[in-house]
């Protein structure tokens, strides 16, 4: 008797322009940060291609250089012939796994969100961006003509070389976006003026392209659906826009994203600390206006059953996921197979997001260490050449990782923990505000681990005698790191208990209910996302928070899209803050007062009412082990913190290459 189809709705295929889609799954644009040069390169390809391989019935490029003002972007360009067979190349690898290409067309006009400003920056008017305050150029009449024609030339240039379409980026604050909105587009011409001046760009763009490329080429429209911007493109105003450019049914999908270069910026990507589908009331409202053209659901959707509930209950007739396919490009296949379970799911973290906005790198993830690599899609380790016997100490996200890939290779694994239940730190973290997702980590690393036939020895602090005991081939130490106490807090205060570490502190009162009176100091010298999630565990408990640094402002260490979701909470739950400030440790404590003073020597002040104080400081690695070790002939691999401190991503990329090296 045959099975039925799991998750049958998210399955059922669909066509659009008369080309076949295998199911309602699309990969919604990312950038990458992989091409080479202004080239299509290996690592670009492989990553879609997995995408398709992992049963993605449609992906979409990141912006690719589609018009000649662009070709200083590091981006695969697209507006000359230099490298078609690149582009073939790509096309034929996506396509040939049932799965349709569309390139991304977008021009960032006015917005940007990296340090400083953009002098070559071009707009609808001469009105600065609101989040970088970037001055752009207006553009003539003949300049937008010009573009339009480049912008449709390329995507012909496209469907040549075997791509089944494009999608238009009018969303997230870009230029599009700036001349569907009255607050950035205050032209008195054809162009700006009204509602039908202000979309005169998009519909005479997609005129242009539908000249060239035919009925059977997919165009999609990216839409803002509320961009959070007073004056700018609210529901009811993003309601009208839709109807407008799908009134013609020259459009084969739509969908709608959220935020802008201000500070709505955060919206674009919606973190771990709002709701589950958070767009999805917007998409209920906005649906009426699309005169029958198929929706694309975005936002935050990241287990199977989200999506098939989407499409089951109508609310739209595709699903675009990100991030969740950059955590497990197998997501949909393992759904369909039954294997939920064995999905590697999106954290909502925005690591990705800082990789390649902040730090410009290729893009990484901290739950998929093999993002674009060509073994990625369900990744399965190699056999090792023969039998090891491992010993893995600490079973956090770094030790759990080396565990479970080494454990699949073949060898005897042995992992030591010091607490009960593996997760190490990560598992601390889970417990605060914005923390439910990092289960995922460790709970996925561990199950496999064990599957795999790894040993654990949880609740004991593995000395050197416990490790030479199991005479072991390899050894990982992935035993962490610890804070390092402030200069200004004496060593008495720190050995006594009286002051503990941010880590500790949390811990201490985790189990504890209700609020204390007084007020909660944290010393900031980490700058860590965790680390405002915990003031946040703290304002909760006390009846005032406060954060004291010596840098100028908090959250440094946090890419913008999450720093903005950050300081947002700090004020609307009250939590203070009291830069280029240093406490001062003197009698005053005792009496429940802590002084501080100015970094630059002069001046301070006084915080009454203290009840409790703590640290989050730089830290130091925890490789005690490390030494006794090599004088036993064995030399170690240090992962995690402990090999040098960083974040989960760091951990998880570390604890997998041990695995994989062992």
């Amino acid at each position: 008797m045959n099975q039925p189809l799991a998750y049958p709705a998210l399955q059922s295929p669909i066509t659009l322009a008369g080309i076949p889609l295998r199911n309602r799954l699309i990969h919604a644009s990312m950038t990458t940060v992989l091409s080479r040069d202004g080239r299509v390169s290996p690592a670009l390809i492989q990553y879609h291609a997995n995408r398709a391989r992992g049963g993605a019935a449609a992906t979409v490029t990141e912006p690719l250089g589609m018009a000649p003002h662009q070709a200083g972007l590091p981006r695969a360009q697209v507006w000359n012939d230099d490298d078609l067979d690149g582009l073939k190349r790509w096309a034929d690898a996506v396509e040939a796994q049932d799965c349709r290409l569309l390139g991304q067309i977008q021009d960032g006009g006015r917005g940007y969100h990296q340090g400083g400003r953009n002098p070559e920056a071009v707009g609808p008017s001469a009105l600065p961006d609101d989040l970088s305050w970037t001055m752009p150029r207006a553009l003539a009449a003949g300049e937008i003509a010009r573009m339009i024609a480049a912008f449709a030339g390329s995507a012909a240039r496209l469907q040549r070389c075997g791509f089944s379409g494009v999608e238009l980026s009018a969303a997230h604050g870009h230029l599009f976006h700036q001349f569907l909105s009255p607050w950035a587009n205050r032209r008195t011409d054809a162009y700006g003026n009204d509602l039908v001046g202000r979309t005169r760009l998009l519909v005479e763009l997609i005129a242009a392209i539908r000249a060239l490329c035919g009925h059977r080429f997919i165009i999609g429209l990216k839409l803002p659906g509320d961009d959070g911007v007073p004056g700018g493109v609210g529901p009811e105003e993003a309601a009208r826009i839709a109807a407008g450019l799908t009134a013609s049914g020259a459009v084969e999908y739509v969908c709608f994203a959220q935020g802008a270069h201000a500070a709505s910026l955060e919206m674009h990507v919606p973190d771990r600390h709002g709701p589950r589908l958070p767009y999805l009331p917007l998409l209920h409202r906005l649906r009426p206006a699309l005169h029958g053209v198929p929706l694309v659901a975005l936002g935050r959707i990241t287990d199977p059953a989200e999506a098939e509930a989407i499409v089951a209950g109508g609310a739209a007739e595709l699903v675009g996921l990100g991030r969740a396919l950059v955590a497990d490009p197998a997501w949909l296949a393992k759904a369909a197979r039954g294997r939920s379970h064995d999905i590697r799911y999106c954290l909502s973290c925005n690591t990705c997001w800082g990789t390649i906005a902040a730090r410009h790198q290729p893009i990484a993830c901290v739950n998929n260490p093999r993002v674009a690599a060509p073994d990625e899609v369900d990744f399965r380790p190699r056999r090792a050449a023969y039998r090891k016997r491992m010993v893995i100490v600490g079973a956090g996200v770094a030790g759990l990782e080396a565990a479970w890939v080494a454990a699949a290779r073949g060898h005897a694994v042995t992992v030591f923990g010091r607490s009960a239940e593996p997760g190490g730190k990560a598992r601390l973290r889970a417990l605060l505000p914005g923390g439910e997702t990092i289960t995922s980590i460790y709970d996925y690393q561990a199950v496999a681990a064990r599957r795999e036939g790894a040993r654990f020895e949880l609740g004991v602090a593995a000395g050197s005698a416990d490790i030479l005991a199991l005479r072991p081939d390899a050894v990982v130490l992935a035993t962490g790191a610890a804070m390092l106490p402030p200069a200004w807090l004496p060593a008495e205060a720190v050995a006594s208990g009286m002051v503990l570490d941010l880590e500790d502190t949390v811990a201490m009162l985790a189990g504890r209910s209700g609020r204390q009176p007084g007020t909660a100091v944290l010393f900031d010298m980490d700058h860590g996302e965790g680390v405002y999630a915990a003031a946040e565990f703290l304002r909760a408990r006390f009846d005032r928070m406060v954060i004291v640094t010596p840098r100028d402002t908090i959250a440094t260490e946090i890419p913008l899209v999450s720093r903005q979701g950050i300081l947002r909470r700090m004020g609307t739950q009250g939590i203070e803050t009291i830069v280029l400030a240093t406490p001062e440790w003197d009698s005053g404590i005792e009496a429940g007062r802590l002084r501080y003073r100015s970094v630059f020597g002069t001046g301070g002040g006084v915080i009454p009412d203290l009840a409790l104080l703590t640290y989050a400081t730089p830290r130091r690695p925890a490789d005690a082990l490390l030494a006794p070790l090599r004088a036993a002939g064995i030399v170690p691999w240090r992962v995690g913190d402990c090999g040098g401190p960083q974040g989960l991503l760091h951990a998880t990329a570390s604890g997998h290459a041990a695995g994989n090296a062992a």
